[in-house]
């Protein structure tokens, strides 16, 4: 008996130490930053994480508009009947900006429980910016100051384009996604979630 009991005394030691020895081993939980501070590192991420897309578009104008994309309508109509036998075509280009101003994020754009983090991205934001001395004109009849109120309405027609693309939209919101998910992951965030709103249990 009594060597039994030394045995037990043995294991009951080793179970003890092995146990000790798991909790001084376990990983503690991550502290996390406050969400202020978590606010301000998301805004430095990027000013405006922007995906950037060339553009062109043909344009023709004449006494009779034979536009069929209804975007592009209002810029052949103006040039139709505003201008005395207007004719004239050109070949526009321009770089469309797609983006999230990260610097529009505040508080109420995340919510925090635990090591679980939603975020609500700030409203897609689109520029379009004309390339005038790459526009390549085939021929025209539109003195200086016409041309560039044609050029204006092609812009607006580019930025209508632009808008009405969903798959643009969505690489942009990838991209802006990937760069927040990794600056949160890194702060000790286990699982990042992007959502239109905040859960309702939890906004607030």
């Amino acid at each position: 008996m009594a060597h039994l009991s030394r045995i037990l005394t043995v294991l009951l030691g080793i179970a003890a130490g092995a146990l000790g020895a798991g909790l001084l081993l376990r990983p503690a939980s991550p502290v996390l930053p406050d969400t202020a501070s978590v606010v301000q590192q998301m805004r430095e991420v990027a000013r405006l994480e922007t995906l950037e897309v060339a553009l062109y578009k043909k344009v023709t104008f004449s006494p009779e508009p034979q536009a069929t994309d209804a975007l592009w309508k209002d810029v052949v109509n103006w040039a139709a009947y505003t201008l005395q036998n207007p004719r004239g075509r050109a070949i526009v280009f321009a770089d469309a900006h797609l983006g999230f101003d990260f610097q529009r994020l505040d508080a109420s754009s995340l919510h925090v429980a635990g090591t679980k983090v939603h975020v609500v991205l700030p409203p897609l934001d689109v520029r379009v910016a004309l390339r005038p001395g790459e526009m390549e004109v085939i021929d025209s009849n539109l003195d200086s100051a016409q041309t560039a109120q044609l050029l204006e309405k092609a812009r607006l027609a580019f930025e209508k384009d632009v808008r009405a693309d969903a798959r643009l939209q969505q690489r942009a919101r990838d991209s802006a996604e990937r760069a927040l998910r990794a600056l949160l992951l890194t702060l000790g965030y286990r699982e990042v979630v992007f959502v239109d709103r905040l859960p309702t249990s939890t906004a607030g």
